[in-house]
């Protein structure tokens, strides 16, 4: 069983959970590609610093999400699964895209084994409160992009606002069949104010 990246839920909106995610490490790359081959081009050398190419040998747990988001990586928090959001993209469909492997729980920047590829990277992403709009089935552009309207959507008539781009972030692998696999977007979010004359959480 993958082991989940950890989260405390907020409370359950009609469309979306807001959670709150703790500070976490990812191992992360950066890749210029389409948004529908970002994650495959990571996924190697991502699972290669897991399985032992590291200055350690250490083989590492995998933890769901894989995350993506837009490149160059920026000091924005990510969500598990595998995340992807991107630029506006070149001519060629392509754009730059930093994709993360969540960390096993316990692990931080300084105890992480150093990755022997010099293109990936270990970095602790701080905690986050975050909207999340679950859906199966493909982790294309089109689907993604379309649930992210809607989660854009219902976070303005929730009274929410959004802080930096969204991520994708898938949780199966490859060989699981489409129509089984479970995708999130992930966008985080201001702390809300509590409203005048009640008292706050």
């Amino acid at each position: 069983m993958t082991e989940q990246q950890p989260y405390e839920l907020v409370q359950r909106f009609a469309h979306f959970e807001l959670r709150r995610y703790p500070a976490y490490v990812v191992a992360e790359i950066q890749v210029s590609a389409t948004f529908n081959r970002a994650g495959n081009d990571a996924f190697r050398p991502l699972f290669n610093y897991i399985s032992g190419s590291n200055n350690a040998r250490q083989k590492l747990a995998m933890t769901a999400p894989v995350l993506q988001e837009t490149g160059p990586s920026q000091k924005l928090a990510m969500t598990a699964p595998v995340l992807q959001s991107g630029p506006l993209p070149g001519s060629d469909g392509t754009a730059d895209y930093v994709v993360a492997f969540v960390l096993p729980a316990g692990l931080t920047a300084e105890t992480a084994p150093v990755p022997t590829n010099p293109e990936v990277r270990i970095r602790t992403v701080p905690g986050s409160l975050t909207a999340a709009l679950r859906f199966s089935g493909s982790g294309s552009e089109a689907a993604f992009e379309r649930r992210n309207e809607g989660l854009q959507a219902a976070l303005v008539l929730a009274g929410l606002t959004a802080l930096g781009p969204p991520r994708f972030a898938r949780f199966d692998p490859p060989f699981k069949p489409w129509f089984l696999r479970r995708n999130e977007v992930l966008q985080d979010v201001e702390q809300p104010h509590p409203a005048a004359g009640t008292a706050g959480p």
